[in-house]
């Protein structure tokens, strides 16, 4: 129901955002047309004027012809584009070559042009107005319902987010605001660095030899000036644990992990181009299918990992509130390690909550890990049986209502090819000699894939679970993109705005 809620309150706001937007536009439009409109008011004591000048000019007064050029310069800068101010212009241009006769002909019947023009300007003033009225009170029809919903979201993790916001860092107001406007400079960066050498590299591209040589470094140019930022300013403008409840409004995930391994969950990931999410990042994308991520952040860290939302406990109180935060989300996360901490919160988990919300992944091989964990359940994984006691295979477990466990290997989609020739060789090799590889070689889609079939298999099914981890490694492309859209309508807004004001 939260979901659905969720996703009914961001419907409306966006089609609420929508029609503002279109609403505003047709203001400009309406104020636009008013304008002409008030500008064009004086047309007909002009055109009398006009032809009178152009009479007394045909009679032999060479004085007339200024206010014949007057009044061409008059229509020239006030009248709407059409038949008024063709007539005079065509009419002068005779004037002046001396074909009086004709001009006068031109400019027959220009009282009827006149009013004709005036009606019809009346009307666009109508109808723009009429429009802009009609999108602004849907605008504020649909405001009411979006922050009605928006409210009901957030005090249904009122109670969680009381929890986690009341040992939170006090951070100065200005911080946020400021980097992340300097987010939004990385984001713009990155995705015209990208489709800047996307586009150097098309080979049917109607575009000049230099004019590729030189988008190349350019985009790179881009694409490391935007990493460079983002690397930055991202740890600094990121949410906290009660932030991202308020945003989400529905229950959380909880990620439980020792903190000695943050540093791993920090790398990237191979196998994405110019990607800059870590592999915490990508893993907190996929379980965004069930609700927002949080973890309890190291207490001396100065600056907050980036992934699961960060909240922080006190180091001589922490586990009460683990405990509350355990019964208030609707998924507990654990990543297996050797930290006493951590065996505590299993044995927790363990204890006091239902065995479908208990996920345990076990990504590094650690040794001891699975004889120890088979010790805790009353059914023992044989995690060491599945993995054929290969100490690098990672594997996610699962458990059923009767505490009965379901492994899974994480490993590449069925059917996937192997790698071959002289470059696979020396990788398994490499996979061989060293256990790090083997973290870095092991992509955090294949866990989120292993971690949807283990879910499955105990009657919890999430379909988006596994492509949201590998959009995730491409999230500051979207967020460009999504930027540059951005600030190119609003941009298009002020351009009218400005031109509104003839600046």
């Amino acid at each position: 129901m939260t979901s659905r809620l969720r996703a009914f309150a961001r419907l409306v706001t966006v089609v609420a955002v929508v029609t503002a937007y279109v609403a505003l536009h047709l203001a400009i439009t309406a104020a636009t047309d008013l304008r002409a409109r008030d500008r064009f008011r004086d047309a007909p004591t002009r055109a009398a004027a006009f032809t009178l000048a152009l009479d007394r000019y045909a009679d032999g007064d060479v004085s007339a012809r200024a206010e014949i050029g007057a009044g061409d310069a008059w229509f020239e800068g006030h009248a709407p584009p059409g038949e008024s101010r063709s007539a005079v212009s065509s009419a002068t241009g005779d004037a002046r070559a001396g074909r009086v006769s004709r001009a006068r002909e031109r400019i027959a019947g220009l009282a009827a042009r006149v009013e004709r023009e005036q009606a019809g300007l009346d009307r666009d003033v109508d109808s723009s107005s009429t429009a802009a009225l009609c999108w602004a009170a849907s605008a504020v029809a649909l405001l009411v319902p979006a922050l009605w919903l928006r409210r009901r979201r957030r005090s249904g993790v009122a109670e969680i987010v009381e929890v986690v916001g009341r040992f939170a860092p006090r951070q100065p107001w200005w911080r946020r605001p400021v980097f992340l406007t300097a987010n939004s400079v990385g984001y713009g960066l990155f995705a015209a660095g990208f489709f800047a050498v996307n586009t150097a590299q098309r080979p049917n591209l109607d575009m000049s030899l230099a004019a590729q040589v030189l988008l190349v470094p350019c985009g790179l140019a881009a694409l490391g000036a935007a990493v460079l930022i983002l690397r930055y300013t991202r740890p600094r403008s990121a949410r906290g644990a009660a932030q991202a409840l308020l945003a989400d409004g529905r229950e959380p995930v909880l990620y439980l992990r020792s903190f000695a391994d943050d540093d791993t969950a920090a790398q990237v990931d191979d196998g994405a181009p110019v990607s800059i999410h870590s592999r915490e990042e990508q893993l907190a994308g996929a379980l965004g299918a069930f609700g927002p991520v949080i973890a309890v952040g190291r207490p001396e860290e100065p600056l907050p990992r980036l992934g699961a939302a960060r909240c922080y406990l006190p180091h001589d109180d922490w586990q009460p509130a683990v405990l509350r935060l355990m019964g208030l989300s609707q998924l507990i996360v654990l990543r297996l390690g050797l930290s006493e901490g951590l065996w505590w919160e299993i044995e927790q988990a363990r204890a006091t909550q239902p065995p479908r919300k208990l996920v345990l992944l076990a990504l590094d091989g650690l040794p001891g890990v699975a004889r120890r964990l088979d010790a805790l359940l009353p059914a023992p994984t044989r995690l060491d049986e599945v993995t054929a006691g290969d100490p690098s295979a990672s594997a996610v477990i699962t458990f059923d209502s009767e505490w009965t466990p379901h492994v899974h290997l994480v490993g590449p989609a069925h059917g996937a090819k192997t790698p071959r020739g002289v470059l696979a060789r020396r990788l398994v090799r490499a996979k061989e000699a060293t256990r790090a590889w083997v973290i870095m070689y092991t992509p955090t889609h294949h866990v989120a894939r292993a971690m949807k079939a283990a879910l499955a298999a105990v009657g919890v099914r999430k379909r988006t679970l596994a492509w949201r981890a590998h959009l995730a490694t491409q999230t500051s492309l979207w967020k460009g993109m999504l930027l540059v859209t951005s600030l190119g309508l609003l941009g298009w807004l002020l351009f009218r705005g400005l031109q509104l004001f003839g600046l």
